[in-house]
């Protein structure tokens, strides 16, 4: 349940234990009777004792027998493995849907048991209310609707955003997840069942990060949908218009950000499923104003950075090693291009602003090199000069396929959104890879746009090979006792960690230092076992603490560079002055874990 802020700052240490033995502090609420139960913030279904029941006017409202939190735990946890178990057998979508619908439903209705489930079997909901599952509610989001969740900011409120900002109910918002539904995972335009991004990622957020679920703004910035299918189903639920383009629609971007800022000025705003061209463009316009970061870009790039240095272990060199490391990227996306410029970046502080990475950046039409015309801005420092490709047999507009069997790369990396572009021939030919351990990394989302499953990497590639994916893959029986593992080389390994550090530290801005530092924590998670065993990421049961140390890396980072103004009690000057190991505790200390608190009627 809610801890309130007008407690005193004792009660707040106190309403911070996360042991379930603590005494709970009290919530303040100013309803009564069914208007509590219709609140899934304070409900507790037959959960309320009958001091309380008599405080807040449910006597007689509710079923007589008070049922415990973990019997409420319980009874659920059979209701869903009574579904799995009735669903076996049937088509993959309609489980995976069945199963959201399950959860949605103890969403609405009580939060805090909700999260509590989520958090104690983090590893089976995740790809539930998260990646794979969450792509395929987006695209049914107006047909699955049944209650709002989060904002909704039109090309219609141009104008408005500002008084409209204040309608949400909460008084202090830390996090906010925003897209324009232009680019949702793989799938393209959604408009504004986009939506549903938003609520997922944020539900990470409380899950890995222990944000507060009262201070989580999930927003849709509807400005129009240039999906045709969309524009004609009847039951679509955005505006049905096509898309703003160039200063119209970044102008509606500029109020909502203001109106964000002068609201709630220490909030973490993450930009989530843009298409490229307004990923970059926001990116650059906000980030020195506003303490925001694009997932996409600059997490995905992060989660990536760290699989490749692991990588670089596999092989049993030296992490300064990945200067020499030939890459192909495949995807010359707003992810693609993220992941190679922390790459580049990577490799300028290991060997100098004057290193020459071993880079190769395809995207649909091959091979990008200078001789390309009218080559994107944002992948033209990354396109290979004439000369550079000429020597390896290769121009502009080379193949996949010619790309690999020339260049032997080390690592060769999806982000494409095309699932099986990383087919049988493509596969083979990294068997004469110039690593004694390649890396196949297939990262698009969801699961059906995967470059290529764990299976047919271990088939094609060989049984020596390293392999991560965005999205969730089982391990491979490989026979004879031995197992090809699967790496999920996903967001949620990074994202929670740099919003709680940046949250934690009071960032004015969330800097390349900040991001590098997260990147460089989650790769020196994996010890060296895990490592000749090809396990490049670790199991996502132990996301709190991956999330805890990430961000802890994070805010170390924001005080390195001075961009760290101190968070609620805790000033800059005690942030500068946390060991390592004291800055780990305090963003343990830090999350917000559900129990339910006794709730205290006041008018």
């Amino acid at each position: 349940m809610w801890r309130v802020a007008r407690s005193a700052a004792s009660s707040l240490r106190q309403c911070r234990r996360r042991m379930s033995t603590a005494i709970p502090g009290p919530c303040i609420v100013h309803k009564r009777g069914a208007d509590i139960l219709h609140d899934p913030w304070f409900n507790k279904d037959t959960g309320f004792p009958l001091t309380e029941r008599d405080r807040l006017g449910l006597r007689g409202l509710l079923p007589p027998r008070v049922i415990s939190f973990e019997q409420q735990y319980d009874r659920f946890m059979d209701s869903y493995r009574s579904l799995e178990k009735n669903t076996q057998g049937q088509a993959d979508k309609f489980v995976s849907l069945a199963k959201w619908r399950i959860l949605n439903r103890l969403h609405d209705r009580n939060e805090t048991l909700y999260y509590r489930v989520l958090i104690d079997n983090i590893k089976s909901f995740a790809p539930i209310i998260y990646t794979p599952t969450v792509g395929l509610v987006c695209q049914n989001y107006s047909g699955l609707f049944r209650r709002p969740r989060g904002m909704y900011f039109t090309a219609k409120d141009k104008g408005e955003m500002m008084s409209m900002i204040y309608n949400w109910p909460a008084q202090q918002v830390d996090m906010i997840v925003l897209t324009d539904g232009s680019r949702i995972l793989g799938l393209g335009d959604l408009g504004v069942q986009g939506i549903g991004i938003p609520i997922g990622k944020l539900d990470m957020y409380v899950a890995a990060a222990g944000i507060n679920p009262q201070r989580i703004l999930p927003v849709m910035l509807d400005i129009g949908t240039n999906n045709q299918k969309l524009l004609e189903d009847r039951l679509y639920l955005g505006l049905r218009q096509p898309r703003l383009e160039g200063e119209e629609y970044l102008s509606i971007v500029d109020e909502f950000m203001e109106a964000v800022h002068a609201r709630w000025p220490k909030a973490i705003v993450q930009f989530e499923d843009f298409q490229m061209k307004w990923a970059f463009e926001t990116l650059s316009r906000y980030r020195k104003r506003f303490c925001m970061f694009n997932d996409d870009i600059q997490g995905t790039a992060g989660v990536a950075l760290a699989g490749l240095l692991g990588s670089v272990r596999s092989q049993g060199r030296p992490l300064t090693d990945f200067a020499n490391q030939k890459i192909v990227v495949v995807g010359a996306g707003s992810a693609g291009l993220g992941v190679l410029k922390m790459a580049l970046q990577a490799v300028s502080r290991m060997a100098g602003p004057d290193a020459d990475p071993h880079f190769f950046l395809l995207d649909k039409d091959g091979l990008i090199t200078k001789e390309r015309k009218c080559i994107d801005s944002a992948a033209a420092p990354f396109a290979k000069s004439q000369g550079e490709v000429e020597g390896l047999g290769l121009c502009e507009g080379s193949g996949l396929v010619d790309v690999i069997k020339k260049v032997k790369p080390h690592v060769l990396l999806g982000l494409s959104g095309v699932g099986g572009v990383f087919n049988e021939e493509v596969l083979k030919a990294m068997r004469e890879s110039d690593s004694i351990k390649p890396a196949i990394f297939a990262m698009s989302n969801p699961t059906t746009n995967a470059e290529c499953t764990a299976n047919e990497a271990f088939k094609h590639a060989g049984e020596n090979i390293v392999f991560a994916s965005g999205s969730p893959f089982d391990n491979v029986d490989l026979g004879n006792g031995r197992i090809g593992h699967v790496n999920q080389a996903n967001n949620m390994y990074l994202f929670p960690g740099i919003g709680l550090g940046s949250l934690l530290a009071g960032a004015r801005i969330i800097t390349d230092d900040m991001l590098q530092a997260a990147s460089e924590c989650l790769a020196s998670y994996i010890t060296d076992d895990e490592i000749r065993r090809g396990i490049l990421y670790p199991s996502i049961d132990s996301i709190r603490d991956i999330t805890a140390e990430v961000g802890a890396a994070v805010l170390r980072a924001a005080v390195a560079e001075d961009v760290a103004e101190g968070h609620g009690e805790v000033g800059a000057k005690e942030l500068s002055h946390m060991s390592k190991d004291e800055t780990i505790r305090y963003v343990k200390d830090s999350m917000w874990y559900p129990i339910y608190n006794p709730l205290v009627h006041e008018k």
